[in-house]
Parts: structure tokens; C-alpha cells; sequence
């Protein structure tokens, strides 16, 4: 079992920046490929983000070039850095992990066993 929880999310004004965490414990993490989603009421969860053991990542073209994901496998923890936000980020991003997930499965949401309970990010003036 791995049991994976966020943080650093909040309140930002647009152009601003964050960066969230993603800690894991349960397994052992450098195993994991992880993964953000973010979702907007009413929608399904979209992917963002993924670094695979490999430390390849992943991005979805509309965070591309703003968005920065990394890994500290000594700290159990994947960080998700959010550049030049703007409101279309605002959402409950979730970090999500599994083993032995093949390269064209990584933007789908149904291919994660393990999923956090998400850190609210809101991008406002």
C-alpha cells in the first residue's frame, strides 16, 4: 500500500507562482511513477504532470513551459513547481502514484492505484 499526501497549495494572484509536495510512504518510492491531475467542478480530473522512476516527466501542453515536476527520492516526495499561473489553474490538484505504468497510460487518471485527497489551488486577483 502506498498512502501519498499534498500540499502547498492556497491563494495566489495571476502571474503568480506555487509549488505543491506530494509525500509518500508505504512503498518504496523510487519505484513510483507519480503523477498530478487537477479538477474543476463538474469535470473530470485532467491530467498536469508525471515523472517516472526514470525521472522522464511529462507534461500536459497547457502547463508546458510554466510547470516544473521533480523528485527527491531521499525525501519520499515529488514537487510540483507552478510558474506564471493564471486563473484556468484554479483547481483541486491531486498527486497520484503506481508501479509499471507503460508510457502511453500516463495521462489517464484510471491507471493510478494511489491517489492523495488533494490541496485546493485558487489563482485570483
Amino acid at each position: 500500500q502506498v498512502q501519498l499526501v499534498e500540499s502547498g497549495g492556497g491563494l495566489v494572484q495571476p502571474g503568480g507562482s506555487l509549488r505543491l509536495s506530494c509525500t509518500a510512504s508505504g512503498q518504496t518510492f523510487s519505484r513510483l511513477t507519480i503523477a498530478w491531475f487537477r479538477q474543476t467542478p463538474g469535470k473530470e480530473r485532467a491530467f498536469v504532470a508525471a515523472i517516472r522512476s526514470t525521472r522522464t516527466t511529462h507534461y500536459a501542453d497547457s502547463v508546458k513551459g510554466r510547470f516544473t515536476i521533480s523528485r527527491d527520492n531521499a525525501k519520499n516526495t515529488v514537487y510540483l513547481q507552478m510558474n506564471s499561473l493564471t486563473t484556468d489553474d484554479t483547481a483541486i490538484y491531486y498527486c497520484a502514484g503506481d508501479t509499471g505504468i507503460i508510457l502511453s497510460s500516463i495521462p489517464y487518471a484510471t491507471n493510478y492505484d494511489y491517489w492523495g485527497q488533494g490541496t485546493q489551488v485558487t489563482v485570483s486577483s
